[in-house]
């Protein structure tokens, strides 16, 4: 088995307990409950559409951030030799039982606790031929510190996969406020609080759906919803309404950062997102550098 070494926790202690941070973890490991054989393939395929591959057989692949490791389980049974790290405790305790449960190759997949913000861990990590990160760099706290310290994680010519909050303007800062209202409410009230903001959004889109013949069109997204990346929707929820710190960028924002750090854009996923994630895949230039993930 893979010895799993944690840090310490006690920054992210602290900004949960000061109504600073979100417990992603704590609501990824109910969504484990209702993980099956179908969203793991959703996953799957997410990966394959977006990469542009089939296989990751023989590839490296680090997730930063890893969440409920749903993801990671997903490059592993693609084949990819994975490295999955979180700054959320609860998180790497999801990752760590997604690898008890599927992983007939333990050695293949290491889990450990980390912050995309401690350059000098992410460098210790080497290089890889795919690096992860969705939805994550966004509530670091300092989205541009984890933007820049995922870049020497990249091999030449490997691929970067991220996905970050898109700029909205004052839209989105009204949900900064939201989101931090959220996190400094007592616990029984979180849910009805999560249900009660994002209400509004739903109504409009039903009244939407009626109003071209399709009434019953927001109902079945809902059930369809984890045919989009394996997720559940109401976890994803209360990930968004809860989800601090919270920061965002417009599309050409990102563009222009890679780009001008060597990268170049192979696949890209925006329009229509609203407040939701820009999707990008990046491929660094060729140049030399280290093994990948060595």
């Amino acid at each position: 088995m893979t010895v799993t070494e944690t840090k310490p926790s006690h920054d992210h202690a602290a900004e949960v307990a000061s109504g600073d941070r979100f417990e992603f973890g704590k609501n990824w490991s109910q969504f484990l409950s209702t993980l099956n054989p179908e969203r793991i393939a959703m996953a799957e395929a997410s990966l394959r559409n977006m990469l542009g591959v089939d296989t990751l057989e023989g590839k490296s692949f680090l997730d930063i951030g890893c969440g409920s490791g749903l993801f990671s389980l997903a490059a592993f049974q693609l084949g990819a030799r994975v490295f999955s790290f979180d700054f959320d405790p609860n998180s790497v305790a999801c990752a760590l039982e997604l690898r008890r449960r599927y992983a007939q190759d333990p050695e293949r997949w290491t889990v450990e606790e980390g912050s995309a913000l401690d350059a000098e861990y992410v460098q210790s990590l080497g290089q890889f031929d795919i690096v992860y990160s969705w939805g994550v760099l966004h509530h670091t706290g300092d989205m541009w510190t984890g933007l820049a310290n995922v870049i020497p994680a990249v091999a030449p010519d490997g691929k970067l996969f991220i996905a970050i909050y898109n700029d909205t303007g004052s839209q989105a800062r009204r949900w900064r406020a939201l989101k931090k209202t959220y996190n400094q409410l007592p616990g029984p009230l979180k849910s009805p609080y999560a249900a009660l903001v994002s209400t509004p959004g739903m109504l409009k889109g039903f009244v939407k759906s009626t109003l071209k013949g399709k009434p019953l069109e927001p109902f079945r997204s809902w059930s369809d919803y984890a045919r989009k990346r394996g997720m559940s929707r109401w976890h994803d929820i209360v990930d968004w309404v809860g989800g601090y710190p919270y920061e965002v960028a417009t599309p050409d924002e990102i563009f222009d950062y890679y780009s001008d750090r060597g990268f170049r854009l192979s696949k890209l996923r925006v329009g229509g997102v609203g407040l939701g994630c820009n999707e990008f895949v990046f491929q660094r230039e060729p140049e030399g550098g280290k093994t990948p993930g060595g």
